[in-house]
């Protein structure tokens, strides 16, 4: 039985399609950009990291032919939007159109600003942290930045591959023409970052998770619920389970907590029965009643 709790509201505070939503969701594609556009003309490209996507054909092709990653940008997301505007949907083309255009723009505006760092190490994390940040909030603004990821979506449509499969066999395939083009060791400093970049993207999207799920097996079940109420002042849900080996009906018991408050759970969950047995798991993201408002 889980707790009870307050009334939802009947409508989002900023509503899912509206124009406070919409300017929202275009302020942080173009913010996104613009930190994506600075992390890539600060780090990655003095430094040569060829990281994945279409930024790292980019600095591949600087590097043959000294062409102006701007332009290799244009000349690939362009042509990409079409096709998945084509291929994917009207609504995918036109959530990829603007981090399409003001991406490469970004990055011809910037090309000339400070270089931090020559020292590839530092150049591949901070530009991961950078990057990474720019493509979360972009993300969080519903967008794209088209590129290779256009390209993934539509391999992984017409394929039945998994789109993160395809994703990272299209970053590995510009990884490895780094190490033909450029060096190994630029290769591998191109791996930090796109792993770096990832770490950063979650970060972005699920949050700093201090937050755990709790999942409690026993057979002192109402004395357990009755300490998690009133000891640990949480709510709780009970499941309804079968065991595999038994098959008898057993129930399980799903609490959210706070880091903090993990010690008192196990010793309370202790106290009553110290043969139960406890799950206990990260939670990324906990919106509700006693913990992150939820969000429109």
């Amino acid at each position: 039985m889980a707790q009870s709790v307050r009334t939802k509201r009947r409508e989002p505070l900023i509503p899912v399609n509206g124009p406070v939503r919409q300017l929202a969701d275009t302020l942080f594609i173009i913010v996104g950009s613009f930190i994506m556009a600075l992390s890539f003309n600060s780090f990655f490209l003095p430094n040569r990291i060829a990281s994945g996507g279409v930024s790292g054909i980019s600095v591949l092709l600087e590097a043959l032919f000294g062409i102006q990653p701007a332009y290799t940008q244009w000349m690939f997301n362009i042509p990409l939007f079409v096709l998945g505007f084509w291929l994917l949907g009207r609504e995918y083309g036109i959530r990829s159109l603007l981090g399409s255009v003001v991406l490469p723009l970004f990055v011809f505006i910037t090309k000339d600003w400070v270089e931090p760092t020559s020292n590839p190490l530092l150049a591949s994390i901070f530009g991961g942290i950078g990057v990474g940040t720019g493509i979360g909030l972009v993300y969080r603004g519903r967008g794209s930045t088209g590129g290779l990821m256009i390209v993934a979506q539509i391999v992984q449509k017409y394929s039945g591959l998994s789109f993160s499969f395809c994703v990272v066999m299209l970053d590995a395939l510009v990884i490895s023409s780094a190490a033909l083009v450029l060096s190994l060791e630029q290769a591998l400093y191109a791996l930090i970052a796109l792993y770096v970049t990832g770490k950063i993207i979650d970060t972005i999207e699920l949050g700093f998770s201090y937050t755990k799920v709790a999942y409690i097996i026993s057979d002192h079940t109402e004395p357990i619920t009755k300490a998690i109420l009133h000891d640990l002042d949480r709510g709780l849900t009970k499941l309804n389970a079968e065991g595999g080996y038994t098959g008898e009906n057993r129930t399980v018991l799903m609490v959210v907590v706070g880091q903090s408050e993990i010690p008192r759970l196990k010793t309370l969950v202790q106290f009553v029965d110290p043969d139960a047995f406890v799950i206990i798991s990260k939670a990324h993201e906990v919106l509700g009643e006693g913990f992150q408002k939820v969000k429109a």
